[in-house]
């Protein structure tokens, strides 16, 4: 077997998987991989049906747009927008505790 046929059964194979940094980052992913029906994702009710689709078709749609120099390169990427996902979600968590912990404390506190 070649390289080349190697690389090639490596991309076929992640192009199959369930791609997360997609599904959770939606529009944000669409245009950092120039995916660009990503966008429907702002669309009310629609963005629901498209994280679901951006999750079983975002690596073949990233595969395609993308300047990838190998597999390895691809899946790194990939992974990337796994980890920032679940930054922004962890952010996001943070921010409504210190929120809810400030607004009970200023409930407590008014005469």
């Amino acid at each position: 077997m070649t390289v080349a046929q190697s690389e090639s059964r490596e991309v076929a194979a992640e192009l199959g998987k369930w791609n997360w940094g997609a599904f959770l980052l939606t529009w944000i992913w669409g245009i950092g991989n120039r995916v660009w029906v990503a966008l429907l994702a702002l669309v009310p009710v629609v963005g629901i049906v498209m994280m679901v689709v951006l999750g079983i078709k975002g690596n073949r749609w990233a595969w395609e747009r993308g300047r990838w120099a190998s597999a390895a390169d691809f899946r790194r990427s990939q992974r990337r927008w796994v980890w920032a996902a679940l930054v922004v979600y962890a952010a996001f968590v943070v921010l409504i505790v210190v929120l809810a912990a400030v607004g009970s404390e200023t409930e407590t506190t008014t005469p």
